[in-house]
């Protein structure tokens, strides 16, 4: 029979009426549960004390073991209370949602976007040591071309860090690297091309000051939280505030480093360096970079393909420093007589200047004093100097300010009564696990493609063997099986602190712990002050701290002159 279009929405709307009265009616409500047992309707067997031990009288028992509690009051949850819901949510996950929208993802298009989410959110860990090595690596690099005293080298480390998180491409053929080296005519390119990827934001110091403020009344909250009372204490969101505290100091820190995460201004900025680019030519007199090709000293690059990051690294230095060493022996380029600079200009304009030939000599390698060789990477390594270093301490960094603050959610919602790993502390135990998980297969994934690039060459082709075949494989394997544990974790975090605040875990199979206690499962429901306690886990908070004064210390480090 047809109904008309009005009837049968109206027959839905009653449906769902209905459906939400019958689930308020099979609610469980403890406190009536716990009366009927005290009133003997249960049996006067499975009552204890809150410390798991049994009462000799029923009617003094405060809290039940699990099967009496499944018996007395049902497998379903407390009722849903959108009071406590929404007061919950807007105290605590809303500032955490509100910094993650002030995460600076500029990939290339929204789905690498929504997979940086994703990945940043499913593994806490993989992200704080992203942070952590991009600002060590940024240190090492300073560090490195520390020694050096050639023009352009103070903007040339900070360029350089600041590609770090893009696919950089140097090219030195056709003196191209060499002419941006060596020549006076491209001072403007590394002056411009270093104020348009690191010049002040007033944008990211307006999001700094959104998250430090959105975050401030979670953080007090955290610190001068009152008395819990049993009727918001397993929907209380003190554990959801700690798990998701890892944030603040990676976005923080991360937009204070946000060009060098973004696309769109990294590519704009290197592409209007270029067009000021200049090489030499064979008859002393330096040309446009574009009159030449269209390839570029400095450029991202574009399409599929191995990324030898080191190895461009390795250029660029080698290139400053026998520039350097030249310099300081007073040998200009041209080979004429070297005009002595002053406290403002080291090295004259004219010192600078020579033909294509001169120009490209003047880089090449000579007999190096031992000084350099210090500073020269190992022959034969393709990892680079100090990486192992840089990686454990980064590791070490991410993984105590993953556990520190997960840690705290877990071991707060361990010790809400009943005592022991429940679907709260579960949750946030499974989140820590699978976010370190996603770490170690994502790291190992990057180190396999490196090794996957250790090739050699034939007829100007890359030939790979099997080992690299073999590590190749394995790296894509890896990364994606990674992605999509984070992007599942993502999902189960945020999945279990709306079913915390909406009292899905308040019922008899979460509050009774039986993951730790197993038989000996007890639901405490009469709660006394002493079984409360103190909740709050403000000493875990010192990890994030730790870590932003970390990054503070090392974000800014000392540059050559």
């Amino acid at each position: 029979m047809l109904l008309p279009r009005g009837l049968k929405k109206r027959q839905r709307t009653s449906a769902w009426i209905c459906l939400l009265l019958v689930a308020s009616a099979w609610a469980t409500n403890f406190s009536i549960c716990l009366d009927e047992v005290r009133s003997g309707k249960w049996g006067t067997i499975g009552g204890t004390d809150n410390s798991g031990r049994p009462v000799s009288n029923i009617s003094q028992a405060t809290a039940l073991t699990y099967d009496l509690c499944l018996r007395a009051c049902g497998s379903g949850p407390e009722r849903f209370n959108w009071n406590i819901f929404s007061q919950q949510f807007t105290a605590w996950l809303l500032p955490s949602l509100a910094l993650a929208s002030q995460l600076p993802f500029g990939a290339r298009t929204r789905l690498d976007n929504l997979v940086s989410v994703l990945l940043t959110v499913g593994s806490p860990t993989l992200a704080s040591y992203s942070l952590a090595l991009t600002v060590l690596n940024g240190h090492w690099l300073a560090e490195r071309f520390s020694h050096l005293s050639y023009p352009n080298v103070r903007n040339a480390v900070k360029i350089l860090s600041s590609l770090q998180q893009s696919p950089l491409e140097v090219h030195t053929e056709e003196s191209l690297l060499a002419s941006l080296v060596v020549l006076h005519a491209n001072d403007n390119f590394w002056v411009d091309l270093e104020e348009w990827l690191n010049g002040s934001s007033l944008s990211a110091v307006a999001s700094i000051l959104w998250c430090l403020l959105a975050y401030l009344f979670t953080v007090v909250d955290f610190f001068t939280g009152g008395a819990v009372t049993y009727s918001t204490l397993n929907s209380n969101g003190q554990a959801v505030g700690s798990v998701f505290l890892w944030m603040l100091p990676v976005v923080v820190a991360w937009l204070q480093i946000s060009p060098k995460c973004d696309h769109t201004r990294v590519k704009q900025a290197i592409n209007r360096a270029n067009q000021i680019a200049f090489v030499a030519t064979p008859d002393g007199e330096p040309t446009l970079a574009s009159n030449i090709s269209t390839k570029r000293a400095i450029s991202l690059r574009k399409g599929g393909g191995d990324v030898h990051s080191d190895e461009h690294l390795e250029a660029v230095y080698a290139a400053f420093r026998e520039a350097s060493q030249k310099s300081e022996s007073h040998q200009p380029v041209n080979g004429s007589a070297w005009e002595r600079g002053d406290r403002n200009i080291r090295v004259r304009p004219a010192n600078r200047q020579g033909s294509l030939p001169q120009v490209i000599a003047y880089i090449e390698p000579v007999v190096k004093p031992w000084a350099f060789d210090l500073f020269d990477r190992p022959r034969g390594s393709r990892w680079g100097p100090g990486v192992l270093s840089r990686l454990v301490l980064a590791s070490v960094l991410a993984l105590g300010l993953t556990w520190g603050t997960i840690g705290a959610a877990i071991v707060g919602s361990y010790f809400v009564p009943t005592q022991g790993i429940g679907c709260r502390a579960g949750s946030y135990l499974v989140y820590g696990i699978v976010s370190t998980v996603v770490w170690m297969m994502l790291v190992a994934s990057s180190i396999l493609a490196h090794m996957s690039s250790f090739t050699g060459t034939s007829n100007e082709r890359y030939v790979y063997s099997k080992s690299t075949r073999t590590a190749a494989i394995a790296s894509i394997i890896l990364r994606r099986t990674g992605k999509l544990f984070s992007a599942l974790n993502a999902i189960w975090v945020f999945s279990a602190c709306l079913f915390q605040f909406s009292s899905f875990f308040d019922r008899c199979l979460c509050n009774s712990s039986v993951f730790s206690l197993g038989k000996h499962a007890y639901n405490a429901i009469d709660l006394l002050p002493e079984d409360l306690g103190d909740l709050l886990l403000s000493k875990f908070v010192g990890c994030s701290i730790l870590f932003m004064g970390f990054v503070n210390i090392l974000i800014n480090p000392e540059l050559p002159d």
